[in-house]
């Protein structure tokens, strides 16, 4: 099989990209990698239009076929790719977590505003906006639901990593920059996720990175 080739952002600030590397790291694919810095340089969305004329990160490259956006990317995988289980097994399961993951997909705009992902910062308390408490409320429900309903198997969403579990990582990686409270359930599934080998590898390529892009900084 042609090898995969996923173009991604800068690890520290690229929430879109974190999904799908993060899938496929789990799932024990092996893929080149092609990080293009984001912002800093003015020809970057020309360079990311070498490989998706959407102009935007990520982009999966396989045999002939491109793939942009991560939802998409992760739900070609999962086609490709079907003796791994990148869905909950049983139909209500599998329902829910495709729910949620796209709920996370297109929504939760204000937290996406004023908590933007920095893996190498520490802001306690920073963006923390009546509107972006709800966006938490309504991500930590899904979290408590979903456990409460489906993870009975193991430490995550619904028992085993699945692609919900993904899709979440980017806000497991805010609420711990900006100290959000969390309560036991949410704080414990938050812990899984960032003890990922795949999770602590993504965060120490992050700070190794020396890209600046000012308006994720406070």
């Amino acid at each position: 099989m042609t090898q995969l080739t996923l173009v991604i952002g800068n690890k520290n600030y690229s929430s879109w990209s974190l999904r799908p590397w993060l899938a496929m790291k789990q799932f024990g694919l092996e893929f080149n990698e092609i990080r293009i810095p984001l912002y800093n340089n003015p020809d970057c969305s020309l360079k990311i239009r070498q490989y998706s004329s959407s102009g935007k990160v990520p982009v999966l490259l396989h045999d002939t076929q491109t793939v942009w956006d991560s939802l998409a990317i992760c739900e070609y995988l999962a086609e490709t790719f079907p003796n791994l289980q990148w869905w909950p097994e049983e139909k209500a399961a599998r329902a829910l977590a495709r729910s949620i993951s796209a709920e996370m997909h297109s929504g939760f705009q204000n937290l996406r505003q004023n908590m933007p992902m920095n893996c190498r910062a520490k802001y306690p308390g920073k963006g923390l906006a009546s509107v972006v408490q709800q966006d938490i409320d309504r991500i930590t429900s899904i979290w408590q639901e979903s456990r409460q309903k489906f993870g009975a198997g193991g430490n995550f969403l619904f028992g085993n990593f699945t692609i919900a579990d993904a899709f979440f990582a980017p806000v497991v990686l805010r609420f711990i920059t900006y100290d959000v409270h969390l309560d036991t359930v949410s704080r414990n599934y938050l812990e899984s996720v960032l003890a990922l080998p795949a999770m602590q590898e993504w965060i120490n390529a992050a700070k190794n990175e020396t890209e600046v892009i000012p308006q994720y900084e406070f």
